[in-house]
């Protein structure tokens, strides 16, 4: 993986991340490292996902539809979170 591949996964997993914890109302909890690690492992998950629904589901790159995964990603990790944080 070249360094503009790993930049271009920051950016992706920042904005993801960041849309995400607005979303699920964490945002005042998170700060912009946690937003980039929420939206990187969302990048993972939604696309886990998407693929297993037959819907697509690759973050190729910096464009909408690589955001739009590890959005969707990003959310099902944070409400994942905030499920067992409730439960414990």
């Amino acid at each position: 993986m070249d360094p503009i591949n790993i930049i271009v996964w920051i950016i992706v997993g920042a904005i993801a991340g960041w849309l995400a914890s607005i979303v699920m109302k964490t945002n005042r909890s998170q700060g912009l490292v946690t937003d980039i690690i929420v939206g990187i492992l969302g990048g993972f998950i939604g696309g886990f996902v998407l693929s297993a629904l037959n819907i697509g589901g690759a973050v190729t790159g910096l464009n909408l539809s690589s955001i739009l995964v590890a959005f969707i990603g990003a959310v099902i990790l944070l409400f994942i979170l905030r499920a067992l944080r409730g439960r414990g």
